[in-house]
């Protein structure tokens, strides 16, 4: 067996952002995590948009992922060079025909309850978010049996070798493959969890949660962090506050007041036109997630008319312009990017091939393109959330679009737990479905093929907006079964050209996001795409 160990030498591990195997050195000395320095402090936070759904497995709301890395912890977990490295896993094998992989896990890790973390609990975990996840189906579908020989062991037997299976379990998008207690990890995925209870460096106080207004969090003194520094999702998880809560602000400006007066700790997305009010306030720090770690995107539902003909979706692909989107949300253009990438333009792949969007549109080319397609009128019904700030602009520049060639476009606000309630809808748009939506993702979700959910190609069994295409589902086998980086890029520039072809989906442009924070309290906060509170 092959063995990979976290200790003091090299750790080796397939890279989610590299194609290739990559080795990360460690450090030569080992760390060791400190007590938070500022003792006793509670910090009150406000996040993109109000935390209703706690089962991170249930909804791909980011909201949702942001509460879960707080409660619950992860097997592996990205560094801040995009490497899998160990988090609740001490050590991993695998057998010389990689068939069979062998996790152990780290001694000491408990549960907020106080129960022991053992094999079963991460089998019924794995399992639970193998059924939605699309990386953790196609985990599934190459595994013959998982199974916990011991409370500290983990044995996947594989049917075929899965090159991406570390990759999988260090996903940190949404949903991330949590570790639960096995009797919570087994609530069928259909449903919603009922108790929050992770290992993570937080606890869920049930007690004070109020969906969609409170959320409060306490150091969870029990947790044991790693040696290693922290490091994106990976390293040392400690806690820097004692006590969060979280609190929904809908308004951007009221938010905004709130920190420079220090009623409030953070803001996670703070919108362009008010960064100023926040760049000289005392003892708020103003910072960038990373350079176009945001992306826009409009889908539309291939079930229902007009878009289940690929020839409209071309047209609305010619209509529209990345900079008319860019410049009413973002308005800066020192802070976005025109990008055409499917993959996001961090990804290793990113390819401008197919994108017409990134340039001013050929508005005639799009309504001959409506007029062949046999367009007969049919009502357009854009979702559009009214309590996400950093969404609100975009309904009303693809309306404007499509009118001007010639649809029949209504746009339908609501808030944004009513919109994701009512984007699972499979409906005709006569009895309560819905034709375009435009959401935001960070860059980690889309970089990768078999994670970009806009690239599902299982129609109803997929994603929302159901695309379905046994050509794009074929190539993203194919990119999961080699691990040739020459390969690798062949198949994700022929998954670009498919996108375009069939127009799956349409990047609005490429933006940096940005929060707002009490540097004293959470000056320490580990760098990442997302808001990570240790």
């Amino acid at each position: 067996m092959k063995t990979m160990m976290p200790a003091l030498g090299r750790l080796c591990a397939p890279a989610v952002l590299a194609p290739a195997l990559v080795c990360a050195a460690t450090l030569a000395g080992a760390f060791v995590p400190v007590s938070p320095v500022y003792a006793e402090t509670t910090a009150k936070i406000v996040m993109q948009a109000p935390l209703r759904v706690v089962d991170p497995i249930l909804t791909n709301a980011y909201i949702t992922r942001n509460h879960g890395y707080m409660v619950f912890d992860t097997l592996f977990g990205l560094d801040a060079a995009g490497n899998p490295q160990p988090e609740m896993v001490e050590s991993w094998q695998e057998s010389p025909d990689r068939l069979t992989v062998t996790l152990t896990l780290r001694q000491g890790l408990k549960f907020h309850d106080g129960s022991p973390v053992t094999g079963e609990d991460v089998v019924a975990s794995l399992k639970r978010w193998g059924e939605r996840d699309v990386l953790g189906l196609r985990l599934m579908a190459a595994t013959r049996s998982l199974e916990s020989p011991d409370a500290a062991t983990i044995v996947f037997h594989l049917k075929q070798p899965f090159g991406m299976l570390i990759e999988a379990l260090a996903k940190p998008a949404s949903p991330v493959p949590f570790i639960m207690p096995k009797r919570i990890a087994s609530v069928p995925v259909s449903q919603a969890i009922t108790e929050v209870i992770g290992s993570g460096p937080y606890k869920f106080v049930a007690g004070d949660f109020q969906p969609g207004v409170k959320a409060t969090y306490v150091k969870f003194a029990d947790y044991v962090p790693r040696q290693e520094p922290a490091s994106g999702f990976a390293g040392a998880k400690v806690a820097i506050a004692d006590r969060i809560e979280l609190v929904n602000i809908p308004d951007a400006q009221t938010a905004v007041n709130a920190l420079r007066r220090g009623e409030i700790d953070f803001v996670e997305d703070v919108p362009p036109d008010l960064m100023p009010q926040l760049k000289d306030a005392k003892g708020v720090t103003l910072k960038s997630y990373g350079d176009s770690t945001n992306i826009f995107t409009l889908r539309m539902n291939w079930l229902q008319p007009p878009f289940d003909n690929v020839k409209v979706r071309r047209a609305v692909l010619a209509a529209v312009y990345q900079a008319d989107y860019l410049d009413a949300q973002i308005g800066d253009d020192k802070m976005y990017r025109l990008c055409g990438a499917v993959l996001s333009c961090n990804s290793p792949y990113a390819s401008e091939d197919g994108a017409t969007q990134t340039k001013k549109p050929d508005l005639a080319h799009a309504k001959a393109l409506l007029k062949e397609s046999g367009y007969d009128g049919s009502k357009v019904v854009i979702l559009h959330p009214t309590d996400l700030p950093v969404l609100s602009s975009l309904a009303s520049v693809t309306a404007q679009a499509l009118k001007t060639i010639g649809m029949n476009v209504e746009i339908q606000s609501m808030d944004w737990a009513t919109l994701l309630s009512r984007y699972s809808k499979k409906d005709p748009v006569a009895q309560g479905g819905w034709s375009i939506f435009q959401t935001g993702f960070t860059s980690l979700d889309l970089m990768n093929p078999l994670t970009n959910p806009n690239l599902d190609g299982r129609g109803t069994a997929g994603y929302v907006g159901w695309t379905k295409s046994d050509e794009m589902e074929a190539l993203r086998d194919q990119f999961a079964e080699t691990s040739d980086a020459d390969r690798r890029k062949e198949i994700a520039f022929a998954i670009q050209k498919l996108n375009y072809d069939q127009v799956f989906f349409i990047p609005l442009g490429t933006y940096s996001k940005m929060k707002g924070y009490n540097a004293a309290k959470l000056g320490r906060m580990t760098d990442a795409q997302i808001p990570l509170f240790w």
